[in-house]
């Protein structure tokens, strides 16, 4: 094995979101950094984020209340928050040239809409602070010895650094290089890993006429989570039909919960279409238009998408030809029971291959979240996806990034000074 004997301060290992910002952070003190990825280019998982557009963050500017998003675990991101929260991650794009806009939930993109632009400011950066890239280099390995890495070990070289930032991310999106390798070599030197699962996935469902619906998107709508006749969770927004069940953000954002409960028994999900009128005000709704002569077929396009209305019928079994004022109280009560509550038995989520984000990872609590040091491995700090903290979709994830690679990187130069 040829040994690089050059000595660096900073070994950044992974060059996702996490990775890349802390060897930014880490290399504008002068520092000797290096970053090592196994892609032959930097930020491949990024370039697909947001359907390619890059949703950079999230424009919750109240620490207090993105925390709470991310659930019972989002206090360990206060600290790293407080030093580079949503506010100082616009204002790092946009001193850098990429000017950002805020759309509608606080999901907020680069102005241009191209995922490229905002890889671009990055690989600028690492360029400017002299960083040293190691694109298409595979980590085969850690040295360890008395609690401290002494060297990484690639296939054909061995790179020595006196600090080791872990930014390998998750299981999640496989063919971006996300193969769950840094979770090995975690464990491997003492930490606990909490078990990866997919979080953020479409929904496979059992019923099969979904597959008729596939590419139909519902807006306003609400997703209720039942199981044993219990309501466990709701999300109001948007969601997606696919020729295999569900996806869209209110489906991602439900499916880590589906997949928590998944093995306790079967899960089913009840749609609303009509989540902004009680039923009382939707059988008023209903009586006042069922006076007219129209036919039922013709009406349902006003009511509902037209995708849906071959399933409007099938599930009340009202005559299509029906006129309107022919329509008597146990039909209108069926249609009204339809509309409140269209039923979906979830048969599984569909995996690591499309989930857009890993839950599990490293235990936060064997990570100091003012500095995103190890409290194993002497020498060690982790960022991004590989730790124990995900949220919800509209930017959350990538924030989580932004926020622990900065603070990996700014206490790895400070720990070395």
């Amino acid at each position: 094995m040829d040994k690089i004997e050059k000595e660096f301060e900073v070994a950044v290992i992974g060059g996702g979101p996490a990775g890349m910002m802390a060897a930014i952070k880490a290399s504008e003190k002068g520092s000797r950094v290096v970053l090592i990825e196994k892609n032959l280019n930097l930020g491949k998982k990024l370039l697909i984020t947001g359907g390619g557009r890059c949703n950079i963050t999230q424009a919750e500017f109240n620490n207090k209340k993105f925390v709470e998003k991310l659930g019972k675990k989002g206090q360990f991101l206060f600290s790293a928050l407080a030093v580079f929260g949503p506010k100082q991650v616009c204002e790092f794009f946009e001193k850098n040239g990429l000017p950002v806009k805020t759309e509608r939930g606080g999901r907020v993109f680069p102005v241009s809409d191209k995922s490229p632009d905002v890889l671009n400011v990055l690989l600028k950066r690492l360029n400017k602070n002299k960083v040293k890239l190691l694109l298409g280099q595979e980590v085969v390995g850690l040295n360890v010895k008395d609690g401290k890495i002494v060297s990484i070990k690639l296939k054909e070289k061995e790179i020595f650094a006196k600090i080791i930032i872990l930014a390998t991310g998750g299981k999640a999106y496989p063919g971006t290089g996300s193969t769950g390798q840094g979770y090995f070599w975690a464990e491997k030197m003492g930490h606990k890993i909490i078990k990866p699962l997919p979080s953020l996935v479409p929904l496979e469902i059992k019923e099969s006429w979904v597959a008729g619906l596939s590419g139909l998107g519902l807006k306003n709508v609400r997703v209720d989570v039942f199981q044993n006749n219990k309501k466990i969770d709701e999300k109001f927004g948007e969601m997606l039909f696919t020729h295999f069940g569900v996806s869209g953000p209110i489906i991602l954002d439900l499916s880590k919960r589906i997949g928590e409960l998944m093995p306790k028994g079967e899960v089913t999900l009840k749609i609303d279409l009509k989540p902004a009128l009680d039923i009382l005000t939707l059988d008023k709704r209903l009586q006042r238009d069922f006076q007219s002569k129209r036919i039922f077929k013709n009406y349902l396009p006003d009511l509902v998408p037209q995708k849906l209305g071959d399933l409007i019928v099938r599930f009340t079994k009202i005559s299509p030809d029906k006129k309107l004022n022919s329509i008597n109280k146990e039909e209108r009560k069926k249609l009204i029971n339809v509309l409140k509550a269209v039923e979906l038995t979830v048969r599984g989520a569909i995996g690591f291959g499309q989930a857009i984000i890993t839950s599990g990872g490293i235990d936060l609590q064997e990570i100091n979240s003012r500095t995103m040091r190890s409290k194993i491995i002497k020498n060690l700090f982790l960022a991004g996806e590989i730790i124990d903290l995900d949220g919800p979709t509209g930017g959350y994830n990538l924030q989580i990034c932004w926020s622990t690679g900065y603070i990996a990187g700014s206490n790895a130069t400070n720990l070395i000074m």
